[in-house]
């Protein structure tokens, strides 16, 4: 169902031995450049129309950019005590939020997680399509944005089972580009508001954290703390092992 709860550990797992298996079944292959490509397969991801039913509002078509290097990793700053069923009515929430009294033209985040380990499209566009979020200052191009639901500051648990979807959703979303998630990325800054100006290139990591490229508290120093780990599962769900 898709609003039930992942398992956590059990779908990691599984995602790795799938992972492994696609990194042997292109190591048959007789393309270099097929065997040279680290990928990972998609996790299950709810589609918007199941938590955005007929609130949606009128909003231009989506933009795009021609790859995803990077992905950034926020916290949506809501209340952490939700029974993952009512996570629909919360996105709702979000989504009126950032498209009423912000007015922006779509909810900024490409994809949010809850604490079960459920992954939810957000920004229309297509989960599989490099869409242009809104979600960091000065590097929406060229990177997806993925919130995790609630407010993981200092002290705050973070579930594993959060950790363990957004790092399925990096290895996927970065595997096209074979970017590795433990690496660095040049990414160019598009607005002198973020911590780089406009115009510049900056080395960020691969798996990033909001405050990487702004100056902000997101995604709260428990989540951050939890990026190193995020990183090294990413990688090895896409068949990395050095």
């Amino acid at each position: 169902m898709l609003l039930g709860c992942l398992p956590g550990l059990a779908a990691v797992a599984a995602l790795v031995l799938c992972a492994n298996g696609v990194e042997r079944a292109a190591a048959t292959r007789t393309h270099p450049a097929a065997a040279a490509q680290h990928t990972a397969p998609r996790p299950p991801v709810v589609p918007r129309s199941v938590w955005l039913g007929d609130a949606a509002r009128e909003q231009p078509p989506p933009r795009y950019d021609d790859k995803v290097l990077a992905v950034f990793v926020h916290h949506t700053d809501t209340p952490n005590g939700y029974d993952c069923a009512d996570v629909p009515a919360i996105l709702r929430g979000v989504y009126t939020g950032q498209t009423g009294a912000r007015d922006w033209d779509d909810i900024g985040y490409n994809f949010v997680v809850d604490r079960c380990g459920t992954i939810y499209e957000g920004r229309a566009g297509g989960i599989d399509r490099p869409v242009t979020g809104a979600h960091t200052q000065g590097f929406n191009h060229r990177t997806t944005g993925i919130a995790a639901l609630g407010t993981f500051t200092a002290g705050v648990p973070v579930p594993d089972a959060l950790t363990d979807a957004i790092a399925a959703l990096a290895a996927w979303k970065l595997g096209p580009a074979d970017t590795d998630p433990r690496a660095r990325v040049g990414l160019v800054s598009s607005n002198g508001l973020s911590r780089y100006a406009a115009g510049a290139t900056a080395a960020l990591p691969a798996v990033a954290g909001h405050d990487d490229g702004y100056q902000t508290s997101c995604p709260g120093a428990a989540l951050t703390a939890r990026l190193p780990h995020i990183r090294e599962l990413a990688a090895r769900l896409q068949g990395r092992t050095t």
